[in-house]
């Protein structure tokens, strides 16, 4: 099974100029975790990602006025891709070995067309890729 086929397509992008405050409406309205940050809009090239745990670790918790802040502040500043012919079995490999929860899909121009998070793999896997990704994943958590 291909990575194209459990993705949610059609992402929503944000840049690193926009606010903390959009990033967390946005989160909020469409029922997401994470953003992928995105050099322009128009090419989709993946810089980063914004969670919203990087929105209250880095901020918050920090003492730090969200309302005063962009993504750019906020988010993890290294984008793990993949493509979306990349196997499903390849995808959580990724995910354990990085111990990520969510990866950026992008496609042949390296522009993002897509988000594969664990619950996608919950979804699609056998139960035994699902426990082990969500295993190793989670290690470091632990």
């Amino acid at each position: 099974m291909k990575v194209k086929e459990i993705m949610t397509a059609d992402v929503v992008c944000l840049t690193r100029d926009a606010s903390l405050q959009e990033a967390a409406k946005l989160m909020r309205d469409k029922d997401f975790g994470a953003v992928p940050v995105v050099d322009k809009l128009e090419s989709k090239i993946p810089v980063g990602i914004i969670t919203d745990r990087d929105i209250t670790c880095r901020t918050v918790a920090d003492g730090k006025n969200p309302l005063d802040l962009t993504v750019s502040d906020a988010m993890t500043n290294s984008a793990v891709t993949i493509t979306e012919d990349t196997s499903v079995n390849e995808c959580c490999s990724i995910m354990e070995e990085k111990q990520i929860r969510r990866m950026i899909v992008v496609d042949g121009s390296g522009g993002c067309c897509g988000i594969v998070a664990q619950a996608d793999v919950a979804l699609n896997a056998t139960e035994k890729q699902t426990g082990e990704t969500v295993q190793q994943v989670s290690k470091a958590a632990a």
